[in-house]
């Protein structure tokens, strides 16, 4: 039911404007594993659904073939199970034919990376679908969905053959915004404050299945070590899951995060062919991409002398359940291992360096905090290429020739300025304006849980965000 649907708004607002066509649609839904892709369709159109099949994760093309036979025969087929997925798809046309309702006829299949086995031709078979049959009618949503989004873009939206550009729309969806993930979690009768959801979010980012797995009864620390510490906790082999449901060769692209977890200020394209042995050639860019078509990574563009350089790319972490993976694996299993360390300098140093990445994943609400919703921005992280560890977690370049030089600290009350930290930021300021050559105003911007305690240091500081912003 759509009342059950949590944020989503853009989406739903999509799918209805498409069921209203007066033509077939041909939609892709992508993004990463437990996002809600599958959720989000099956509520909108809960008993509405014409023709519904998911591909088997890790199956071969028996069980593909298998499962959407069985499918077929639910939906009213009474033919022997198909050779190929043309005759597969010869037998969907029929069960459309004999539906009589002049409603759009909705057909979802989900997974559908993993049809698309060795030599069966399913991507072909789909593309004659669409074109002898679907694209000649007007009352026909199609809705092709999956986790291996990389898949999707290269072999749906991008592809070259039958199905080339003839996708007519796209819902490429993210996980929830903290905003969004409060929302879900006071539908669901928890009753934590804004700094608790907001260490939830940073190990489990905004990812509805993950947050569904929580109980309301328990403490977030004890819900961190059932879900992750435990002996059999639910999410403790959910790092290799996720990876290999993204990539059907995944072992180069844990190679890369692995490395890229490593380091706070991030690595070049050049870093991570040197760490990882992986040639810097056209197969790095595309695993590169792919992750971050899939929201695991981002790619930040540095600043020379004026001009963002692709040259100068940085790539970050930003899936924050990788991040506490990659930074608690190798710890044991305890079933007390978080409620024993809550307030130890490990996870206090953890949440810090993870409130950074949260922050980056909340651009949007940042520009409102600081007042720039109606000024062109270019936002983008840096690092000194002259003074080692010189770097800058996040700058926004506004369109009227001020940056912001923005300086993220996680804490339990108000943060109070150092001199220290004043001294930090004039020299990091100092350095950007140096390297970058830039001759626009630079402002030091400060990005806290709970704002800045007064100070000596703290008077000058006209723009800061907070913890309450970020759930805007």
């Amino acid at each position: 039911m759509k009342e059950d649907i949590i944020g989503r708004k853009d989406e739903i607002k999509r799918l209805e404007k498409l069921c209203k066509s007066k033509k077939s649609e041909f939609i892709t839904i992508y993004g990463r594993r437990r996002v809600g892709k599958t959720f989000l369709v099956t509520s909108f159109f809960e008993n509405q659904l014409t023709f519904f099949a998911s591909g088997i994760i890790d199956g071969d093309k028996e069980d593909q073939m298998s499962s959407f036979y069985n499918s077929l025969k639910k939906y009213g087929c009474e033919k022997p199970k198909p050779n190929s997925w043309y005759d597969a798809f010869d037998m969907l046309a029929e069960i459309v034919e004999n539906q009589d309702n002049t409603n759009k006829k909705i057909i979802f299949l989900d997974e559908i990376p993993c049809f698309d086995t060795p030599r069966m031709d399913f991507v072909k078979a789909l593309g004659y679908f669409w074109n002898s049959f679907v694209a000649l009618r007007k009352d026909i949503l199609l809705i092709v969905c999956g986790s291996a989004t990389s898949w999707i873009v290269s072999n749906i939206i991008d592809n070259h053959g039958g199905l080339h550009n003839r996708t007519t729309g796209e819902i490429y969806l993210r996980q929830f915004t903290l905003g969004e993930t409060e929302n879900y979690l006071k539908t669901n009768k928890f009753h934590w404050n804004r700094k608790t959801i907001a260490e939830a979010y940073m190990i489990f980012g905004g990812i509805p299945y993950y947050l569904s797995l929580l109980d309301n009864t328990e403490t977030l620390a004890a819900n961190i070590d059932r879900l992750y510490f435990s002996k059999n906790g639910e999410l403790r082999r959910e790092y290799q899951q996720l990876y290999n449901s993204l990539f059907k060769n995944s072992a180069p692209y844990i190679k890369i995060i692995e490395k890229l977890a490593q380091t706070h200020s991030g690595l070049s394209k050049t870093e991570i062919s040197k760490a990882t042995e992986l040639t810097r050639n056209g197969d790095l860019s595309q695993m590169l991409e792919n992750l971050q078509y899939s929201d695991i990574i981002r790619c930040f563009y540095g600043k020379s002398r004026g001009k963002i350089k692709k040259r100068d790319a940085y790539y970050h972490v930003t899936d924050l359940f990788t991040l506490f993976h990659l930074t608690f694996a190798d710890k044991p299993t305890n079933s007390t291992f978080w409620q024993d360390r809550a307030t130890s300098t490990q996870i206090s140093n953890w949440y810090g360096l993870a409130f950074e990445r949260l922050c980056l994943c909340h651009i949007p609400q940042i520009r409102k905090a600081l007042g720039l919703n109606r000024v062109a921005v270019e936002y983008y992280s840096w690092r000194s290429i002259g003074t080692p560890g010189a770097q800058i977690d996040m700058i926004i370049e506004r369109a009227d020739e001020l940056i912001h030089i923005c300086e993220i600290k996680f804490s339990n009350v108000e943060y109070s300025i150092s001199k220290q930290d004043d001294l930090d930021m004039r020299n990091r300021i100092d350095t950007f304006k140096r390297e970058s050559g830039t001759n626009c105003g630079l402002i030091p911007t400060w990005i806290t849980s709970y704002g800045l305690k007064s100070n000596a240091y703290s008077e000058e500081i006209q723009y800061q965000a907070t913890l309450d912003d970020l759930f805007e």
